[in-house]
């Protein structure tokens, strides 16, 4: 094995830990805060005002964040019932045409989350209906905070560059929003490696193998067998 393909393989390891550690403190932050809102409210007539609304950022960040992770690790579910009618050489174009689609689906949902979210991070939103042609201005919208939650004292550097030197009261909106173009971006990303693996014929299909149910198979003959 050459040094390119070890740092590479050292490389994509590390880069799976992130995104893994990444999607358990996510998890690991929803559990706790709702833990302990549920101990508060029931337990002493009270609760963190802000906890649900800090919940339900944490799980947009989740699902987001997790759906390119599904593509990685090819996890998501599908259907191929009508795929597997065909032999192995159709069934790979019809693997590389779902994976164009997907791409294509991946840049559309990138140009509409960072049009939405542009505006919040006093950012130019793209042209263009489809596909982004250029950038052309937008209101600027940084001064918008979420419903909630305060903002962190370490976070007020920020205020002379997004707010014009007023303070915020509560958090910004364009750094929870922030993991809508993010998590599009990566995506796109993800899709464009499995469509490269594709064609490569280092993966045969976008959604979730079928290795449980083969084990299952295995132990009904091994049954039937006895």
């Amino acid at each position: 094995m050459s040094h390119a393909t070890t740092d590479q393989s050292r490389l994509s390891r590390i880069v799976s830990e992130i995104e893994e550690t990444a999607i358990a403190i996510i998890l690991g932050l929803m559990t706790i805060l709702t833990f302990i809102n549920v101990v508060l409210r029931y337990g002493f007539n009270t609760g963190i005002i802000w906890g649900l609304e800090m919940v339900t950022f944490l799980f947009a960040w989740l699902v987001l964040f997790g759906m390119s992770y599904a593509v990685k690790v090819t996890a998501h579910l599908g259907v191929d019932a009508v795929i597997n009618l065909f032999s192995e050489g159709p069934r790979k174009v019809l693997a590389v045409l779902a994976a164009v689609f997907c791409v294509i689906y991946a840049g559309l949902v990138l140009k509409g989350s960072w049009d939405y979210w542009a505006p919040f991070a006093g950012l130019d939103a793209t042209s263009g209906r489809w596909f982004p042609t250029g950038f052309e201005n937008s209101r600027d919208q940084a001064w918008y905070e979420v419903i909630d939650t305060p903002i962190p004292e370490w976070l007020r550097f920020i205020e002379p560059i997004m707010n014009e030197g007023e303070a915020y009261e509560k958090l910004p909106r364009f750094i929870p929003y922030a993991i809508l173009p993010f998590g599009a971006a990566l995506l796109l990303l993800r899709f464009v490696q499995a469509l490269i693996r594709v064609v490569q014929g280092r993966q045969k299909t976008l959604i979730v193998s079928h290795e449980v149910e083969d084990a299952i198979e295995d132990v009904k003959h091994m049954n039937a067998e006895r």
